[in-house]
């Protein structure tokens, strides 16, 4: 490899050459080049990565082993209430998504084995329960094929595995066999779901009837399905994946070569027609280059390549990476983007495009910095658009091949501060916590089994010298869930014929076809400062600029003219921004009540470009009014658990109330907590002793929330705690609770109250029957604790956390009538209008002649006359409910309600966030 990394990378070598060396060097002399790193980065000392090193494994340890004190033999660890959960089913043992997790530990032999060992006793593949074909194969046929992979390399070596037989490879094949009747359609594109034990359309099954999947879901199959083959010899395997994949090739685009979300399994209708690199397509790419390099087929090269110069083309919009609709790439899909496109810097570094990937995971480095993980989803001016981050190791892994590509220390700092964040605010006392929020710190009850897969390993080999490691890591390739599958599979069990059908459909330009990737002399020119020259730029992107959104530059704004208008810009009363408007085929018609209606007629627009601007500019509006309709929504609060063992590492989110101590612009309030007698409030207390001083527990129900307010602070209690009286609710599925008063002044209420669901109430409740003593912390978000605190016997106080900001997508009450404009194959804009009625339900916002629309609320971001930049306060923007406690069915507020009219990308922005939730075992 070093002399493959010599020579190699300096010149073209011969497209069907020995595939073997040639798969080894495609990919990966990158990752074995010399060390080339940038003067503003010192390097890291040996003893400093050997300390980094030893902490992570430490921190597997900590999570593996509470899984198997924990939740063995269930699927998954819940951290924070410390047991196991099965998906699929309760209470019988699925075993096909947990027990991978054993095939996964890199570096520690004995543990390897008797997982194996554990594998085989336990796993048992045949059940009845239906599961994600594309979850099974990336998750628990990778796991096997790892797991057979590094057993042979072991056995091979003499010392452990003496016993092994091919037995992980023989549960793999059975797996297969199981998967192959998904395949069963005219397409050759799989069933997105399949019953292990009754396959599919079977009535037992209970599944079979669906006719759509992801382009991940069908694209994500060739490494280890071909895999599967080369191990077993059976070429059935690498036959389907390559049919399916041959599929979607077809049914690409064919003028902008770019693919949707989704696809009709059947017909192979694109039923999602936006692209981009992230949710539900992203593996798709990932495994074509891959694939490449493990089965040696250049073709599959063609196809990414071609993919590639489509994406760098019409997605990627340095630093950002934005969705586009497959038939019109010139226009933006969306102006967010989720966390799963965080892997794609590190396929560019595969690919050898070394400048976008620095600068992508630049910006995405900065958005971690401000919010101490990479939220689920974020809009183009760096705000929270979905504020969930389950712990995904997207971006630990681009970190790892930039650093082993580049050899530059920045690297290893940002790993680091990885690890510290990890430790800081997920890590609670029985794992690490999926964050439910990052802007306020609150934890979910889960921990996926990729976080052990992926994040320590990526973390781990990016501290580790080669020294380290027990086998060459470069002898092998990571698959999407970091599996080591190895290349010499590129030269075994060669009988899958291999056409070459991608210049059949395009021309292609034989400039971007490297068959080897590029010398590291021409990534990196002798300048020392190039890669630090591309980040700076980037460095205050996210905290100090003034973002003004993210726009497709069209041709006619190359030649000179001005960009388009943009929905905050936009002035009712100005002459210039109402011509703009009729340009675009928008009309404004003033209503009697001060408010106005916008409509749009595409056919009206000056031209094709102007109808698109049309379409954008209405779907700003429709975002910034329901913008505006949410801004009177109190944020979520958090209760941190600080006493031992927590010190303030399990948070739990808490509905606010509209009455009491606001914790937002008060010091946050900490005590002991102790239950109220009687326990609903509802009368004077009996128990005012017990209470004094402390933050009193409550239940919900039988009178007014103010009215046990009063209750406990005539007591002498310094805060509340209401507990949801519907057993089995969550702050995971049920809409963000708020607590109204109770219709009189409630200025009397001195002290805070928050509200927790069941399941976020019974974590305090379990913790005071086993601790007795709870101390827990209110606040508008979690404060910073530091990992020392675990050995120490009292918590410290805390600093404050750095403000964060952004907005929670919620349902909307705005009014809202939209024709969906895409109803040809192509999506031709066509005559039919676009109304946007700015209509006054449940306090909507309007748009008056006499004011700015993009009204400069909380939630954005301003430029003033002068150019300046004005930072405003953003506030947390959530779907509230308030009601009377004594009758569910009384409503003390309107509450929020989703409407079904409203612009259909929308619907689809929804569906996106739930297809990543649902696409798992």
């Amino acid at each position: 490899m070093s002399e493959a990394g010599g020579r190699g990378c300096g010149s073209p070598v011969p497209q069907r050459a020995r595939w073997s060396l040639v798969a080894a060097t495609a990919a990966f002399c990158l990752v074995s080049a010399t060390s080339v790193w940038t003067a503003g980065a010192e390097p890291m000392s040996r003893e400093e990565k050997q300390k980094l090193g030893n902490q992570v494994l430490e921190m597997f340890d900590h999570a593996y082993g509470n899984y198997m004190e924990h939740a063995y033999p269930a699927d998954e660890l819940m951290p924070l209430t410390c047991r196991g959960r099965v998906r699929g089913q309760e209470p019988s043992r699925v075993l096909t998504q947990g027990m991978a997790w054993h095939l996964r530990v890199l570096n520690k032999t004995k543990e390897f084995e008797d997982a194996v060992r554990k594998v085989l006793r336990d796993v048992n593949l045949d059940n009845d329960v239906v599961v994600s074909v594309f979850e099974t194969n990336i998750r628990v046929l990778g796991g096997l094929l790892g797991g057979h992979s590094l057993a042979i390399m072991l056995k091979e070596k003499g010392e452990y595995m003496q016993w092994y037989n091919d037995e992980l490879l023989q549960m793999a094949k059975q797996l297969g066999y199981k998967l192959l009747p998904a395949f069963n359609t005219t397409s050759g594109l799989p069933y997105p779901r399949i019953n292990l034990k009754f396959g599919i359309r079977k009535p037992e099954a209970r599944t079979g009837t669906e006719t759509d999947t992801c382009t991940a879901c069908a694209g994500t199959l060739i490494l280890e399905f071909a895999a599967l083959s080369r191990f077993t010899g059976a070429t059935i395997f690498e036959e389907y994946a390559r049919k399916a994949l041959d599929f979607l090739w077809e049914k690409r685009q064919r003028s902008s070569n770019l693919v949707g979300v989704t696809i009709n399994i059947h017909t192979g209708d694109w039923v999602r027609k936006d692209s981009g690199v992230g949710a539900g397509i992203d593996s798709y790419y990932e495994y074509l280059l891959k694939a490449y390099v493990l089965l040696g087929d250049d073709s599959f090269l063609e196809r990414f390549n071609t993919h590639y110069d489509a994406i760098m083309r019409y997605i990627s919009q340095p630093p950002l990476l934005l969705d586009v609709h497959i038939h019109k790439p010139m226009l933006n899909a969306r102006t967010w983007m989720d966390a799963l496109l965080a892997f794609f810097p590190g396929l560019q570094v595969l690919k050898g495009d070394i400048r976008p990937a620095i600068e992508t995971h630049e910006m995405l480095y900065q958005v971690i910095k401000k919010h101490n993980f990479l939220p689920e989803a974020f809009t183009t001016d760096f705000r929270v658009h979905w504020a969930q981050h389950p712990l995904r190791p997207e971006f630990a892994e681009s970190t790892y091949f930039l650093y082993k590509a580049t050899g530059d220390p920045y690297y290893l700092e940002v790993g680091k501060t990885l690890i510290e964040n990890l430790n800081k605010y997920a890590r609670v006392p029985c794992g690490f916590a999926a964050m439910k929020d990052v802007r306020t710190g609150s934890h979910e009850d889960r921990m996926d089994s990729f976080f052990l897969a992926e994040m320590f390993k990526y973390l781990y080999l990016l501290f580790a010298d080669k020294e380290d490691i027990i086998f060459d890591i470069e002898d092998y390739i990571f698959t999407t869930e970091a599996h080591l599958l190895p290349l010499w599979l590129s030269t075994t069990n060669q009988s899958i014929s291999k056409k070459n059908t991608t210049s059949e459909y395009t021309e292609l330009d034989d400039s971007n076809f490297d068959w080897t990737c590029p010398n590291t002399q021409i990534l990196f020119p002798n300048d020392p400062l190039y890669a630090q020259s591309i980040r700076e730029p980037l460095k205050n992107v996210v905290d100090k600029s003034c973002p003004r959104g993210i726009i497709r530059v069209e041709e006619s704004f190359r030649s000179g003219a001005k960009p388009p208008l943009r929905a905050r810009d936009f002035m009712a009363t100005n002459p210039e921004h109402l011509e703009i408007l009729k340009k675009m085929g928008v009309s404004l018609i003033h209503l009697k009540d001060g408010r106005v209606q916008l409509v749009q007629h595409a056919i009206q627009a000056a031209s094709s470009i102007d109808a698109e601007d049309g379409l954008r500019f209405m779907q700003e509006m429709i975002e910034l009014s329901s913008q505006q309709q949410k801004e009177q929504q109190l944020p979520p609060r958090a209760v941190q658990i600080v006493s031992h063992p927590f010190f303030g590492r399990v948070v739990l989110t808490a509905g606010p109330a509209q009455f009491g101590l606001d914790l937002s612009k008060h010091k946050e309030t900490r005590g002991f907590v102790a239950s109220s007698k009687p326990y609903n409030g509802c009368s004077e207390l009996t128990n005012p002793e017990a209470v004094m001083g402390k933050i009193a527990l409550i239940q919900r129900g039988q009178c007014m929330f103010a009215e046990k307010a009063r209750n406990i602070q005539n007591a002498g209690a310094i805060g509340g705690i209401v507990i949801d009286d519907n057993e089995g609710s969550s702050s995971d599925t049920a809409p963000l609770f708020q607590m109204a008063g109770d219709g009189k002044d409630t200025d009397d209420i001195k002290i805070p109250m928050l509200f927790l669901f069941s399941k976020e109430g019974s974590i305090i409740l379990d913790a005071i029957r086993e601790y007795e003593e709870v101390e827990v912390l209110l606040s508008d978000k979690a404060k910073d604790r530091d990992p020392e605190m675990e050995n120490e016997e009292q918590p410290s106080s805390e600093n404050d956390s750095q403000n964060q900001s952004g907005e929670q997508i919620s349902s909307s009450s705005q009014e809202v009538d939209l024709v969906d404009q895409e109803s040809s194959e192509e999506n031709s804009l066509n005559s039919h209008p676009e109304l946007l009625s700015l209509a006054d339900v449940d306090n909507a916002a309007s748009i008056s002649p006499s004011e700015q629309t993009s009204n400069p609320t909380e939630n954005h971001e301003t430029t003033n006359l002068n150019g300046e930049c004005t930072d405003l306060d953003n506030q947390l923007q959530e779907q509230s409910e308030t009601e009377e406690d004594s009758n569910p069915n009384v409503s003390w507020g309107k509450k929020v309600q989703p409407i079904d009219s409203i612009l259909a990308d929308w619907n689809e922005d929804i569906e996106a966030f739930e297809m990543m939730e649902k696409d798992e075992l």
